[in-house]
């Protein structure tokens, strides 16, 4: 069984300690690679020093999340150009719309969302999405870019079923996480009405972690415990869960 952990912030502090255990524990369990989402300049060298340290397993991204959207949001937008001019990324991420921690920035907070999407368009990279309390304004902003191209992943999707066939019908997967497992978020209800085909696994790690673990730290080797519950849910076996998920990131991350 092959699993590809398809958003993880492995270079966190969080892992600092541990992280050769992290990685091996979770080839143990049949994830061979880790896609590590950019957050601002400060994660860079962390997660490229990962990269390094892991070659074609720790796969880096680059991005501004909408969080990270401040006062320097233009400078931060220049150190992210100026990453793509200088080598190759698996996507443009995370980035998006998040109106539910700090509003003041809400408007360039659409100004990076747009102009890296532009940038993916130009450079022919998938974008990996971060949205709260924003659905609906994000997947309205998407859909002016998609008749140029643009495609990707709306990571750690939590919609409903109206908004989740609205993500594929633009030509967008789903990114699933330990949400899925948590008895009452609903999200088990909406998937089981959606093909295999629309979907790829995450953890997020080292947040959302899945249950049995929830309230722990999350990693990698927790893909189990998501793909298990997908297969629960579609009844159907783990294994094919395994096979479609990691060929829709192998298709999406161009590999």
């Amino acid at each position: 069984m092959i699993l590809t952990d398809t958003h993880c912030h492995l270079y966190g502090e969080e892992f600092a300690d541990d992280i050769e255990n992290v990685i091996k524990s979770a080839g143990v369990e049949g994830v061979t690679k880790f896609y590590l989402p950019g957050l601002d300049s400060s994660a860079i060298g962390a997660m490229v020093a990962l990269e390094i340290k892991f070659p074609n397993k720790c796969i880096a991204m680059i991005g501004l999340h909408p969080c990270y959207v401040k006062e320097n949001y233009l400078k931060e937008l220049e150190l992210v150009n100026d990453w793509l001019s200088k080598r190759k990324f698996a996507a443009i991420g995370e980035i998006g719309l998040d109106f539910y921690w700090d509003k003041t920035f809400l408007q360039q907070q659409e100004e990076a969302f747009r102009l890296q999407m532009e940038w993916a368009i130009a450079y022919n990279y998938p974008i990996v999405i971060h949205t709260r309390n924003a659905m609906q304004q994000t997947i309205a902003l998407v859909k002016e870019y998609v008749p140029k191209g643009i495609r990707g992943i709306f990571h750690c999707f939590s919609g409903n079923e109206t908004d989740a066939n609205e993500i594929i019908n633009a030509g967008f997967y789903l990114g699933i996480g330990g949400v899925i497992t948590y008895k009452n978020a609903g999200l088990a209800e909406v998937i089981e009405k959606i093909g295999l085909q629309h979907l790829v696994l995450e953890t997020d790690a080292p947040y959302l972690t899945p249950v049995p673990f929830r309230g722990k730290r999350n990693e990698s080797s927790y893909l189990k415990y998501i793909a298990a519950k997908l297969a629960a849910i579609k009844q159907v076996s783990i294994e094919e869960v395994a096979m479609v998920t990691t060929a829709n990131a192998e298709k999406i991350f161009g590999l």
